[in-house]
């Protein structure tokens, strides 16, 4: 048997974004609201992740409008002392843990379905008890999974594995208890960079770590994305001075990185990927010390003692233990209208802070009627992976910007919301340092834009 259940919304993933959209329309909505996801809780791939990672950018860019993950702490000591504080997994888990029952089911109005899953035809089954129910016709659905990302720990290695090789995802690193002679990292994004680091911190000698690096990546500076107007502005500002008068996106990166945006590992390879994670110079300093790269395209096959790539072999350590870093992360779908036929599909808003972009969605669902209207004020953007996928990501996540920050509630709330990187807080609009760096993005943003337009498009 079937059973209805009354909701105005069903949120299919209680991920970042869906908790992030679920948020900000109860805020400013009086409607109920179901969230199912097949997992066990809420905080979608953060379940799932390994055990030393921490988040990229700053606590308060992630999570809830209305609830700030880590109270915008800044840290005192360490490598980061001065730059704002970046969760581990268990802080996020927590959080999101508090966010759904003291504010999502606190509310009265949100419910919540853990180890469900979405079947269609508004329709959702149990995966432990079996039980069906079903959402009334009026009930709109939100598909908070359409770019969820594809992580080690559930993704099998994109390598042959022959018998005898040893092969572990990133997250059983932290289980390994007989020292291999040789370690070789899998992948070039941030799960390789955080699975060195970690080795690096516990003793391993660089020498034993090989590294197989299929495209070098171009890499944010940690400390220009910061909560404070002063810092991130003028980076915005900078970013868009670089793009300007770029000749090419190659010239555009290199003049990133000599303004002290990018970084790059290896300042002898020209980095062909950008998704652009955060990086700090302390890591990079680290990640330098790793002399044995491999550039030889993707892994095809590990048999024991060798590895088989796109272009030749390499020979390891018959004990050599090969740490899968090498899922494709956050997914690069095709863009969608997110207000669409059949249900809102959450994807990026603002280029590079998914949960802001997910809760002004929540917002403008909540406070506007028509969704031509809705889909002119926010048009989605790309994840980043290739140099002009990056330029795309960030002309279409500046434009969106100007679009929804035309609007006078919406820029007023959005100046209220941590997770705003742009947002300008009251107390600090006088600050010199503020004025001028709005001054100078104010002169080169139409500039900047345009140019970022043409080089992606070429």
């Amino acid at each position: 048997m079937t059973e209805v259940v009354d909701a105005d919304y069903l949120v299919v993933g209680a991920g970042a974004t869906g908790m992030a959209f679920t948020d900000a329309l109860i805020d400013h909505a009086d409607v109920r609201v179901v969230m199912v996801d097949r997992r066990h809780g809420v905080g979608g791939h953060w379940l799932d992740a390994y055990p030393f990672v921490r988040l990229h950018q700053a606590s308060s860019f992630y999570g809830v409008a209305s609830t700030t993950l880590g109270g915008g702490r800044i840290q005192r000591s360490g490598p980061e002392a001065g730059l704002h504080e970046r969760a581990t997994v268990s802080e996020i888990c927590a959080y999101y843990g508090r966010v759904l029952t003291d504010r999502m089911l606190g509310s009265g109005r949100v419910e919540f379905f853990p180890g469900s899953e979405y079947v269609g035809e508004r329709q959702v089954v149990s995966r432990v008890s079996g039980q069906r129910f079903e959402v009334p016709a009026h009930c709109r659905v939100v598909d908070a999974r359409y770019l969820s990302p594809h992580i080690p720990a559930v993704t099998p290695p994109p390598f042959e594995v022959t018998d005898g090789a040893h092969v572990i995802p990133v997250n059983d690193l932290v289980r390994v208890e007989e020292p291999p002679r040789e370690f070789v990292i899998a992948g070039s994004g941030k799960t390789a960079t955080d699975a060195i680091i970690w080795l690096l911190a516990r003793g391993v000698d660089p020498d034993r770590i090989t590294w197989v690096r299929p495209r070098d990546p171009w890499m944010l500076n940690r400390a220009v994305i910061q909560p404070d107007p002063a810092i991130y502005v003028a980076m915005v500002a900078d970013m868009m001075q670089s793009a300007a008068g770029a000749s090419s996106l190659e010239d555009a990166f290199l003049r990133l990185e000599e303004a002290g945006i990018m970084i790059r590992i290896d300042r002898s390879v020209t980095p062909t990927m950008a998704r652009a994670p955060t990086l700090g110079l302390w890591e990079l300093e680290q990640l330098r010390s790793i002399e044995r790269v491999v550039r030889r395209g993707h892994a095809r096959r590990v048999d024991p003692g060798l590895l088989t790539l796109d272009e030749g072999t390499v020979e390891i350590s018959p004990d050599a233990l090969v740490v899968h870093c090498a899922a494709s992360g956050l997914q690069n779908r095709p863009l969608l209208p997110v207000w669409g036929p059949s249900a809102i599909t959450l994807q990026p808003i603002r280029a590079g802070f998914p949960c802001f972009g997910a809760a002004v969605v929540g917002y403008v669902e909540a406070t506007r009627e028509d969704d031509a209207e809705k889909n002119r004020l926010c048009p989605p953007s790309p994840f980043g992976n290739t140099l002009a996928d990056w330029a795309e990501m960030n002309v279409r996540g500046i434009r969106a910007t100007q679009s929804f920050g035309a609007e006078p509630d919406i820029k007023a709330w959005a100046d209220g919301v941590p997770l705003n990187p742009s947002r300008v807080p009251p107390d600090r609009s006088a600050d010199p340092a503020v004025v001028e760096a709005l001054q100078r993005l104010q002169t080169t943003v139409q500039a900047g834009v345009a140019r970022l337009a043409e080089l992606s498009a070429g």
